[in-house]
């Protein structure tokens, strides 16, 4: 069975399914009128009832604008949705968490956040998808800033999150300190930024940053207002060149842009046992067997039929879970940086091929979620 006839089949991945059940005249005056009133007003007197009284505790929205969908870019508000419902899937699946796939008709920033806004009482999160760069960043703050619940953008933080779970286990293996190494990445989009942030709050000691025109440099005269930012805490020496100049030397390759892009020759300029985390989809940077011919200790890639799958359904559902738990309103860097010590530390011996938990080990995920209730509980967001 293909994909096509897959999707044709289920007619969609997800469905509401009743909790209650009405089978009598009594159980429909509890579920409804007239004894639904009672929660009703209780919420009213007290806002915060409605986490006890109505499914908000376990429920996130995943709400995109179908402006930058996997690798199929703006595709629109319809045919964002298979992607919409398959992250809702992977949501109950692996942490029990009820989502809904909301995909809105606009591409204006401030009616998307509005309209996330006016949704939100129903919901105990917003997971943001598939939202092009750089509107992302802006939508993301904006919906920080009016909403008292978490908002994560999973394109940015997840990826980020599993990316330096990936990189402490591969620090491991070649027995190098996150303190002394350079890293190169390639792409400046939504993921590579949020990498770029989390990897300097890790302490990675120095971080170059390449786009479609080159390393990112105060010299730049094209640079947006997030790249304007990421200008700021990477490339200290405020080098100029293209990828090939700022992979010459580095430890480590971090790819999240464009099939084919970095050569072996790149991979034997850098520094002994490299690093080479390939992540375009579905067609990484370079290919593994290449990267590994080349000298590279440890290769990752996005896809499931190469060793060391680095998948943000390692990250979100725990993430999540843990916040809907304790009832958390934000997601800070305590909480991404724990995540990621925890997906690293189920590893208790990483090696070359093994360097992240399998995508589908559920017992990861409770590592995640305990992750960021202990952040929580201290008050660490």
């Amino acid at each position: 069975m293909n994909s096509l006839e897959y999707h044709e089949k289920l007619k969609g991945k997800i469905e509401v399914k009743s909790r209650s059940e009405i089978k009598n005249s009594k159980d429909l005056s509890l579920a409804y009128t007239p004894g639904v009133a009672e929660p009703c007003r209780a919420i009213a007197e007290d806002r915060s009832k409605v986490y006890d009284y109505t499914r908000k505790h376990n429920m996130v929205a995943v709400v995109t604008d179908g402006s930058a969908v996997l690798g199929l870019g703006n595709i629109g508000a319809e045919a964002s949705l298979p992607v919409m419902e398959g992250k809702s899937v992977l949501f109950k699946e692996f942490a029990n968490v009820d989502a809904f796939p909301i995909a809105l008709d606009t591409q204006d920033e401030d009616e998307f956040v509005d309209n996330v806004a006016n949704l939100a009482p129903m919901f105990g999160g917003i997971n943001l998808e598939d939202i092009s760069a750089p509107r992302c960043f802006r939508i993301e703050e904006k919906l920080k800033e009016k909403l008292d619940i978490p908002v994560f953008h999973d394109d940015q933080h997840g990826t980020a999150i599993v990316v330096l779970a990936g990189l402490y286990s591969a620090l491991e293996v070649v027995e190098k300190d996150i303190e002394d190494i350079k890293v190169a990445i390639s792409g400046a989009g939504a993921a590579g930024m949020a990498i770029v942030k989390l990897l300097k709050r890790a302490g990675v000691g120095e971080i170059l940053v390449s786009d479609s025109t080159g390393i990112i440099s105060s010299k730049r005269s094209n640079l947006n207002f997030a790249k304007k930012k990421i200008q700021e805490i990477t490339n200290p020496n405020d080098i100029s060149g293209d990828l090939e100049d700022a992979v010459r030397s580095s430890d480590t390759f971090i790819g999240v842009s464009v099939p084919n892009i970095l050569s072996q020759d790149m991979i034997k300029s850098m520094n002994r046992d490299p690093i080479v985390f390939a992540l375009a989809n579905p067609d990484p940077e370079i290919m593994p067997k290449m990267a590994r011919r080349a000298g590279a200790k440890v290769v990752a890639t996005g896809r499931s039929d190469f060793p060391n799958q680095l998948n943000n359904v390692l990250a979100f559902p725990g993430i999540f879970r843990g916040l809907l738990n304790k009832r958390a309103y934000k997601v800070g860097y305590c909480i991404k940086l724990n995540a990621a010590k925890a997906l690293a530390d189920y590893i208790n011996d990483p090696k070359p091929n093994k360097i992240i938990p399998d995508v589908l080990d559920k017992e990861a995920v409770k590592f995640v979620t305990k992750a960021v209730e202990d952040c929580v509980d201290r008050g660490e967001y």
